[in-house]
């Protein structure tokens, strides 16, 4: 078996390794351990292909520290991304990378201000992170000069020919430096990509990483299908069922993460949070705390859980459903490590249950239907636990204190009664069942019901309008007398959202966004007719 590299073996300075100790990675993925190298040669073109949620922005972001000159004020590597949301990721990412040195890294893309990217790139700027066309209309205004680029990242190359970029990309090539290093990252290899690679890229070395397969036998995998809101009272019964609750809990998103670490932190569980909006110093302090098992349960998004590696977690909850089996198989892999048995629970909510299926289909793995722990079974798995505690302290010496403390009470007294007083005083809040909460049982009824008595509807409005969801179900709120539990599975593109709603307001809530000679803003969603 070969031995894993560590970061060090892979050619990066002292200074870099004590950033990346710093940041809390351990160890190199494969595919940081094969392009880092390469790329450190400055020799040759490079083809990586990779999954997403594999540590590719570190892979190019950490030899690109390395061989930027902050002392030139010229841009010396454009990193192309077909997102604004990936290019604010990526800058970030570089930015907590870089450590003591002054390398100034600046995200450009479309719906920010032009005048304040304008102004940060006149200052002089060393690394460039865009979205295809707002770098095209950089360069029409020739407020960006490529012709000096020493590097050019094309991430997730795929996905940019997918979103139509493909022209785009062409064009910004042509404005590089001819003598640059281009990589070039995709998670697929299709023929337009080639055809780019062949056309704007004099010979490269091709780098592989095999998909991640589901191969630890220690992670039990289950899920439970529970109403979107009861998964918080679910997430409690979990942690107190099991006595050495030690575990990740995966968030969507960073108002997930809040909200969720807020709540557990209120029911007195030692839990705390990271995501992107965490600073550093800060997500360090709260590692270092999880690490050491101060606290017991770290609330993430998936991108902040980069880095983490520890080796002995008991649960991983996917208190949200991943977005792609990369990801699903990304987060379990978290626990079942080295020897340590482990648990990997995921929360669906009856309208998802299709997309699960999707996700054990191709991830080949079987995650098994489990019911959410009855509150008597906390109970009684509680009092197991004090039971073998008090068990555990009667084998060592009893402090004389408490047994003359003890010897008193029952003069008086009977001794059941006394130790049942005891109990009662130590543990009555810990062992009173109304703590929990109802959970309503669903299940392949409750998918019929949710499918019959729900209907979609398509909102022209997205993310470039500044759209969130919660201002989206302001927005229904505002028009129609309907509760916001009410308003369910919102997802929001750039370009338009979606929302699922009970069939008995959809048409209320169609009628009230329609305007006399404008398009309707928000419609039923429309059903493909089979041919």
């Amino acid at each position: 078996m070969e031995n894993k590299k560590t970061f060090s073996d892979l050619g990066l300075s002292a200074k870099v390794l004590q950033a990346i100790n710093k940041k809390g990675f351990e160890e190199p993925t494969a595919i940081q351990s094969m392009t880092i190298p390469v790329m450190l040669r400055n020799d040759t073109n490079i083809i990586a292909q990779a999954q997403t949620g594999t540590g590719k922005t570190a892979a190019f972001g950490l030899p690109l520290i390395e061989m930027i000159k902050a002392d030139s004020k010229t841009v010396q590597a454009l990193i192309l991304v077909p997102t604004r949301e990936l290019a604010i990721q990526v800058s970030e990412e570089i930015n907590s990378l870089k450590g003591a040195k002054d390398i100034k890294t600046v995200p450009i893309y479309g719906g920010q201000s032009i005048d304040e990217q304008l102004r940060r790139l006149k200052k002089g700027v060393h690394i460039v992170v865009g979205s295809p066309g707002r770098v095209i209309d950089h360069l029409h205004r020739k407020t960006l000069k490529l012709g000096n680029i020493q590097h050019l990242i094309l991430d997730e190359a795929d996905e940019m020919l997918n979103m139509g970029f493909i022209e785009d990309m062409e064009e910004i090539m042509k404005h590089t430096n001819p003598d640059k290093r281009t990589l070039l990252f995709s998670a697929t290899m299709p023929q337009k990509i080639k055809d780019l690679a062949r056309k704007y890229m004099d010979g490269y070395e091709l780098l592989a990483v095999k998909k991640e397969q589901l191969t630890s036998n220690l992670t039990e995998q289950i899920y439970f299908e529970v109403k979107a809101s009861d998964k918080f009272e679910a997430l409690c019964r979990i942690i107190d069922i099991k006595d050495d609750f030690y575990g990740l809990v995966f968030c969507r998103t960073k108002s997930d993460v809040d909200v969720v670490a807020t709540h557990l932190k209120d029911r007195g569980y030692d839990a705390d949070a990271i995501h992107g909006d965490i600073s550093q110093a800060q997500r360090e302090k709260t590692l270092t705390k999880f690490k050491k098992q101060k606290i017991n349960i770290l609330v993430a998004t998936d991108v902040a859980a980069r880095g983490i590696d520890v080796n002995n977690l008991t649960h991983v909850i996917n208190y949200a459903l991943p977005q792609d089996p990369e990801s699903y198989v990304h987060r379990i892999g978290r626990t079942g490590r080295a020897g340590h048995e482990g648990t990997a629970i995921t929360f669906i909510t009856p309208s998802e249950y299709k997309q699960l299926m999707f996700i054990q289909r191709v991830a080949k793995t079987d995650i098994k239907k489990s019911m959410v722990p009855k509150v008597k079974d906390i109970i009684k798995a509680k009092k197991k636990k004090i039971n073998d505690d008090l068990t555990a302290i009667l084998e060592d010496e009893l402090d004389t204190t408490y047994v003359n403390w003890a010897k008193k009470l029952i003069e008086d007294n009977n001794p059941t009664d006394i130790l049942a007083a005891v109990l009662n005083y130590c543990f009555e809040e810990e062992l009173n069942p109304d703590a929990y909460g109802e959970i309503q049982e669903v299940g392949a009824k409750g998918r019929q019901v949710d499918q019959q008595g729900k209907t979609r509807l398509f909102v022209a409005l997205g993310k470039k309008d500044k759209l969130n969801a919660r201002k989206l179900v302001d927005l229904v709120m505002s028009k129609v007398a309907i509760k916001s539990k009410h308003i369910g599975d919102i997802q929001v593109m750039d370009n338009f959202s979606f929302i699922t709603v009970p069939f008995d307001q959809a048409e209320k809530i169609v009628a009230s966004f329609k305007e006399k000679g404008r398009k309707p803003l928000i419609t039923h969603v429309k059903k493909t007719k089979k041919k």
